[in-house]
């Protein structure tokens, strides 16, 4: 069998190329063998949080894997074929559920297939999009690009516990093209969830991030709630969306130093869409049936991995322009419909 071979060390040299490269592996049906994963790190190989995401989408995708466990710097997929299911997971650690939402929901509804999933684990942790960016800002632009899931969180679950708890719905799709251009609105939108922590404090927090924005002439509606969770912890999301506009910036409360960490400047300057949001968007960009431009703030190592794995796997091609703002990346879809 002939394998895609894959470097595990390119660009940020991390989980974000095993996600990504597992993710086309299953859309495109190429076997895929990924070598050097994260040998630059002090740690080397796979960890526990990335195999859970192949050991869940082996299950729906009927793939034969080979090298996966925890340490292993290589390992073969091998996609079968993609059937509706039903299932319910549970990472046991705190390990990210955002993160493996983002292998799933682009495999199942770009494939024209179902899946209802019960999981348990993190939702809210380090190095990883919070459960609240996913459902209010990944999934509009989601939807824009055709694919479509519906998410109820049922319980928060942050480090080192874990504990939280989500049911996921991903339905068929279409994938097509959308167009991001400069935002209009002045409005945001700022949720914030603790557990455990001052109430006083939160709230102080929360008001003096408000304040900033609004000196920045932005019109915030907030939303502070108390959701128990096993730890203690906190999360933030500040998001905007009109027509041709999706930004959103989230953080979670450090409880040593008393603050969300949070960029509210990155937030304020994003142009169209915000930097981690173009990074997820590369994917199904890549199987567009038209050109679309991404304009971000600058090339992150996330994003540059993104597009060297998509080109590789689906033959897709992109550029990188310099503008006034920061940057154009401009995808040329192969247009699903051909890899069929």
């Amino acid at each position: 069998m002939d394998f895609l071979r894959i470097n595990g060390a390119h660009g940020e040299g991390g989980g974000q190329i095993i996600r990504s490269a597992i993710t086309l592996s299953c859309i495109t049906n190429k076997p895929i063998h990924i070598e050097n994963i994260r040998n630059n790190r002090k740690i080397p190989g796979l960890r526990p949080q990335h195999l859970t995401a192949i050991n869940i989408l082996q299950k729906i995708a009927n793939a034969k894997i080979t090298g996966v466990e925890i340490g292993s710097t290589e390992f073969k997929f091998i996609p079968g074929k993609i059937e509706d299911m039903n299932l319910e997971e549970d990472i046991t650690t705190a390990g990210s559920i955002p993160l493996v939402l983002q292998v799933l929901i682009p495999v199942v509804s770009i494939l024209e297939k179902r899946l209802e999933l019960r999981i348990k684990g993190g939702t809210d942790v380090l190095w990883s999009p919070t459960i609240d960016y996913t459902q209010h800002v990944l999934k509009e632009a989601y939807s824009r690009m055709g694919i479509n899931f519906s998410l109820e969180l049922i319980r928060r679950g942050y480090y080192p516990s874990g504990k939280g708890e989500i049911q996921l719905k991903v339905y068929p799709s279409s994938v097509k093209s959308t167009v991001f251009s400069k935002r209009k609105t002045n409005n945001a939108k700022l949720i914030c969830s603790f557990s455990k922590l001052s109430k006083e404090e939160i709230h102080n927090k929360v008001n003096e991030i408000t304040k900033r924005l609004e000196g920045e002439d932005y019109a915030v509606n907030v939303t502070i709630k108390s959701e128990e969770a096993k730890d203690s912890g906190a999360t933030l999301l500040i998001y905007s969306i009109d027509d041709h506009s999706i930004i959103g910036t989230d953080a979670l409360y450090n409880q040593k130093t008393c603050e969300f960490d949070l960029d509210v400047d990155t937030f304020v300057r994003s142009f169209s869409i915000d930097d981690n949001l173009a990074d997820m968007l590369v994917l199904p960009a890549s199987l567009a049936n038209e050109k679309i431009i991404l304009q971000v703030s600058e090339i992150s190592k996330h994003l540059e991995t993104n597009l060297f794995v998509t080109s590789k796997i689906t033959g897709c091609k992109y550029g990188i322009g310099k503008t006034a703002n920061g940057f154009d990346v401009i995808i040329e879809g192969i247009s699903y419909s051909s890899i069929k």
